[in-house]
């Protein structure tokens, strides 16, 4: 599967595109988030696919339509989704999870490359929590992963989201290995508590910006 993920990453990788496209990810608890507002207040325009997802998953009345097909009439009420319905069907099962998946994943896909192609910045960022897991890579020059020890991980997730031990591993079981993600990553930044994250991000943008002037010279 690893040999196919990075196979199916670079050769797509070679593809020229106006913008230079980062991506960010790393796995649940890892801190990503904390990490893209700090691009933000660089001026890095960030597409958060996992929260468009969401919202996609409520206004696309052909994805809301197959959502219901899929996983019944009650996964909405009108037009809101009942995501503890929905997760209750999906997140113990990795069949139905896919299933899930590879009908939102498109419809995201398809929206951050919208979004990409409004902006005027020297890069942008799409920020995804299953980046390589839902094949989105492909589209992006550089990814940036954002690692952090997965007994921390654990314990941030627990503290912020009111989940059993068991259930954040659970939803890990459900990602890439964090070792061979950030192994697919050109960038990786450790949030561990113990290094400092602002330097590390610093030094990063000077990188891209940089690429970006080379990859926009040709």
């Amino acid at each position: 599967m690893l040999l196919y993920i990075r196979i199916s990453y670079f050769r797509f990788r070679i593809l020229h595109l106006v913008m230079l496209k980062v991506g960010l990810t790393g796995g649940i608890g890892s801190g990503k988030s904390v990490v893209a507002e700090i691009f933000k207040v660089l001026g890095i325009p960030v597409f958060d696919a996992d929260s468009v997802a969401k919202e996609i998953m409520e206004k696309d009345e052909e994805l809301i339509g197959k959502i219901k097909l899929e996983f019944g009439e009650e996964t909405y009420t009108g037009r809101k989704l009942n995501r503890k319905i929905l997760a209750d069907k999906v997140f113990n099962d990795a069949y139905q999870l896919e299933k899930l998946n590879a009908l939102v994943h498109p419809a995201a896909i398809k929206a951050g490359l919208d979004w990409a192609e409004q902006q005027t910045a020297s890069y942008v960022i799409k920020e995804a929590a299953l980046m390589f897991e839902a094949g989105s890579a492909f589209n992006l020059q550089y990814v940036i992963g954002v690692s952090a020890p997965k007994s921390l991980r654990i314990k941030r997730v627990m503290e912020r989201s009111n989940m059993t031990r068991d259930e954040v591993l659970t939803r890990m079981s459900r990602q890439i290995d964090d070792k061979i993600k950030m192994r697919l990553c050109d960038f990786v930044i450790v949030n561990d508590e113990q290094q400092m994250i602002l330097p590390q991000v610093l030094k990063t943008h000077e990188q891209l910006l940089a690429k970006s002037k080379e990859y926009a010279a040709g």
